[in-house]
């Protein structure tokens, strides 16, 4: 560590409040390199994921409905990524658009660009038309006179720069994603509206939002309006942050010869989470919003809370038996096939050889950890994390969400695996925080580190490699009871692009 790092170095890591051990840490896995996830099969019907009948939706929502009550119930929503992903195409047809030769059915089929025909034939359905137009014309007074292609230029133009709507800068959540009446709803609005679910008599419903402090001011204009409602912000500490390498993994430094730290990816939310204190928590992606099917919406999530409350209370008596140590064999066989088959956490052939007091305790720790309730919905080939089981280094099989970076696809058999998933993950989580005595989990005890990955990026046009820390629902919750659950796909409703804002669940529904 002596020769890596000076001793300005190490005071510039303890200033940034960043542990050296975990600096360290990230420099072994760069220079050694990131274990791949080992793949033993994809989570299916029956074999990972329930699925539930229309005959068993209804008590599972009357039953979550019945016990909401006696638990402090929270919304925890990831939004403080920039919306620059969502507006890519738009960013490269302006940097690639000659405006005194081109045209734009030429560039389009020059280069195959059919996102930016799909925008420029939907234009006049984005929510945030009319501001735009507005806009454009404001800093573009000849707009009227210009031919159909520079208009489109200029709007598109208007829509990302500096002096007009700068909206790939922007957060998605401030973004205009629907139109009600005459009105323009943002993706907070919409994930306020959708908490509505477990809001109880003469209490606030609680939301939490991870934000940038940059546009906080822009959030609390929004949320300042809805005065029934615990809103809360937090920011993604920059002691989360992780360092960047050279290609040869040696640090990457910038001016004054600083060493150069990253945001560490959305896994560094798992201290974010960690810092809530209700009982449940939900968590749902910034943008996975609908102004349609929002009672298949609501009904979904309370099957996920009612799985969940009534799971935790079943554990939670198990737990409390266990802990008094007046348990028969026949009882410890019955808590072993509930850790089994209902908590998915195979126990070793050794188990039965245990002594009984040994058998407790082992019991004690399988069952005493954080749950999570995951929706899963019919994989349809989007991009993202899906559900498996997986095999680790002791050689026990437990469910996990995993992304396709952790993933050898070099290897046949794990791309076979991965290739044939039937479901996928929409980030449709609820969780349980608190043991059975109701003090709350340290979240960080159930990371698997090794679930982190590397990316490669670039910094002051050099390139760089970065650590991502094990992301918020795969290697950060890996070590959690994990629960799968299709919902339909009806919930999910994500905007990856700009172009998402045509499909019909962001339409205003005119049925």
């Amino acid at each position: 560590m002596e020769k890596t790092f000076t001793e300005a170095d190490i005071k510039f890591i303890n200033e940034r409040g960043n542990s050296l051990e975990k600096v360290q840490q990230q420099l072994d896995f760069f220079i050694k390199g990131i274990p791949k996830i080992n793949l033993v099969k994809s989570a299916t019907i029956g074999d990972g994921i329930w699925r539930f009948s229309e005959e068993e939706i209804l008590p599972l929502v009357s039953y979550f409905d019945k016990h909401k009550n006696k638990y402090t119930i929270e919304k925890f929503v990831p939004a403080s990524g920039a919306a620059t992903r969502m507006f890519k195409f738009l960013n490269e047809f302006l940097n690639e658009f000659d405006e005194e030769n081109d045209t734009i059915n030429s560039y389009i089929n020059k280069k195959n660009a059919k996102d930016v025909s799909i925008f420029i034939f939907g234009l006049k359905n984005f929510p945030f038309y009319r501001e735009l137009k507005e806009k454009t014309i404001d800093l573009f007074p000849n707009y009227y006179s210009l031919s159909n292609d520079k208009r489109y230029y200029v709007l598109i133009k208007t829509l990302l720069s500096d002096e007009g709507l700068h909206f790939s800068h922007k957060p998605k959540g401030i973004l205009p994603f629907h139109v009600k009446g005459n009105k323009i709803v943002t993706p907070i609005e919409e994930n306020i509206f959708e908490a509505d679910f477990f809001k109880k008599e003469n209490h606030k419903t609680k939301i939490h939002f991870t934000i940038t402090k940059e546009f906080q001011a822009d959030f609390e204009k929004i949320t300042n309006k809805f005065s029934d409602y615990e809103i809360n912000f937090s920011y993604q500490d920059q002691s989360s942050d992780t360092l960047a390498v050279n290609e040869d993994n040696t640090p990457f430094r910038v001016e004054d010869d600083k060493l150069f730290f990253r945001p560490g990816g959305h896994g560094a939310l798992i201290e974010n989470l960690n810092a809530l204190q209700s009982d449940v928590i939900y968590i749902k992606n910034i943008d996975n919003v609908s102004q349609n099917h929002t009672s298949v919406i609501a009904t979904y999530k309370k099957v996920l809370g009612g799985v969940l409350i009534r799971i935790q209370y079943q554990i939670f008596n198990y737990l409390k038996k266990l802990s008094e140590g007046n348990v028969t064999e026949a009882e410890i066989a019955e808590i072993r096939d509930f850790a089994e088959n209902k908590t998915a956490f195979p126990l070793p052939e050794e188990f039965n050889f245990f002594q009984t007091a040994y058998k407790i305790e082992y019991l004690i720790k399988v069952l005493n950890r954080p749950i999570r309730i995951c929706g899963m919905v019919k994989n349809e080939g989007e991009p993202g994390g899906g559900p498996f089981w997986v095999q680790d280094e002791k050689g026990r099989q437990t469910l996990q969400i995993v992304e396709s970076s952790q993933i050898d696809l070099n290897n046949k058999s794990q791309k076979s695996i991965a290739k044939g998933a039937t479901h996928f993950n929409p980030v449709d989580i609820v969780c349980g925080v608190k043991n059975f005595k109701g003090e709350k989990f340290d979240l960080n005890q159930f990371i698997d580190q090794n679930a982190a990955f590397i990316t490669e990026k670039t910094k002051n046009g050099k390139p760089i490699k970065a650590f991502e820390l094990p992301g918020l629902w795969n290697g950060a919750m890996a070590k959690w009871t994990t629960i799968f659950v299709e919902v339909p796909l009806e919930t999910f409703n994500p905007v990856k692009t700009v172009n998402d804002l045509l499909k019909s669940s962001h339409q205003p529904d005119n049925g």
